[in-house]
């Protein structure tokens, strides 16, 4: 499959709104709603957060199905691109795009369960296995699919020599993260952001 993606679009010409995307995309739309609704248990006053196994499997149907979102990928040379593609209670989707040598740095979600699968190119993730492991580092090549708990921390980057596209989702929908440095004696807190920053 080619890679025909437009590059540094300003964000605001290029990003249809959550809705938008999924009218433009009925097939989308429905199959992350069989998704959930498959997976997700209701409760009286609200949803219960989707499990990680569940939010794996959401993001390998989306990045099986190339033709909902290949369309608007876009890549900036400044940071990593991304757009939300689905916004609902329980859980959220968004679509990511990396150049050589972007990355995430250490960070957490704030308390959410979270998934993503790489649909296009290959990324690294680091994450800290604890006292006797140390450092992980785990090669993440297309097709491949990460799912993890409310209390990971980790650093995604591309490390390979061409653009990769992930997807990833969040259950309940990300409400903070905050960032680490890796120092000596392990992950120190740094700083933290909210949506208004996305």
């Amino acid at each position: 499959m080619s890679l025909n993606l437009a590059p540094d679009e300003p964000a605001a010409a290029q990003a249809p709104t959550p809705a938008a995307a999924a009218a433009a995309t009925p097939t989308l739309a429905s199959a992350l709603a069989r998704t959930a609704r498959a997976t997700a248990t209701a409760t009286t006053e609200a949803r219960a957060p989707l499990t990680p196994s569940a939010l794996r499997a959401v993001v390998r149907e989306l990045a099986e199905q190339p033709d909902q979102w290949i369309h608007l990928v876009r890549l900036s040379t400044e940071e990593r691109w991304y757009q939300r593609l689905v916004a609902d209670d329980d859980h959220e989707v968004w679509l990511i795009s990396w150049l050589p040598g972007q990355s995430t740095g250490f960070h957490d979600h704030g308390g959410s369960r979270g998934a993503f699968a790489v649909a296009l190119g290959e990324l690294e993730e680091l994450s800290l296995g604890g006292p006797e492991q140390g450092l992980l580092i785990r090669r993440v090549p297309a097709g491949t699919a990460r799912a993890f708990g409310p209390e990971y921390v980790h650093d995604v980057r591309n490390t390979a020599s061409g653009p990769a596209v992930t997807l990833h989702a969040y259950s309940p929908p990300l409400g903070s993260m905050a960032h680490y440095d890796l120092r000596a004696g392990g992950l120190v807190r740094t700083s933290e952001e909210g949506p208004e920053q996305w």
